[in-house]
């Protein structure tokens, strides 16, 4: 299982997020997500959080509060003639932050394009259907969750909030 951080830095009605369109091969292509990604060695997951901000935007995250866990589950329909398709796991820790210290100049990003999106227009922009189910539980500041997001070729099939 990846272990991965996911944050939502929010200004003025709106949440920075990156509209994912540098990397091959990303899942998340064209997409328009947080600020986040994988642990690395050793970091707890606000390690993680304030490191992956800093590395992508430039941000510095003051108080960063960590508002749940996310369990994602993905899978392929298994087609004739070819291998069994692996399932993905990832448990995804979830923050949010309204208090931090934007950088002068900001920072370049390497897996997209950074843009202040208003929380109004989120559901507008393409993103994972799932998104929406704790985007939803970020804006009603509902204490810490455990939400399980089920993907059968890249669509929800079931969700489990705890």
């Amino acid at each position: 299982m990846i272990n991965t951080t996911l944050c939502y830095i929010e200004k003025d009605a709106s949440y920075l997020m990156i509209h994912r369109t540098k990397k091959k091969n990303d899942c998340n292509h064209d997409k328009w997500i947080g600020i986040g990604g994988k642990f690395e060695e050793g970091e707890s997951p606000f390690d993680c959080a304030r490191r992956e901000v800093r590395e992508e935007t430039g941000i510095i995250l003051r108080k960063p509060e960590y508002r749940g866990i996310v369990t994602f589950v993905s899978r392929e329909t298994e087609k004739p003639g070819k291998p069994a398709p692996e399932t993905y796991y990832e448990l995804m820790h979830l923050f949010w932050c309204g208090d931090f210290e934007e950088p002068a100049t900001p920072a370049a990003c390497d897996e997209g394009e950074l843009e202040w999106v208003a929380k109004s227009k989120m559901n507008s922009l393409p993103h994972w259907q799932g998104d929406e189910i704790f985007l939803d539980l970020l804006d009603k500041r509902v204490p810490f969750f455990s939400l399980k997001l089920e993907y059968l070729d890249g669509r929800l099939i079931n969700s489990v909030l705890e």
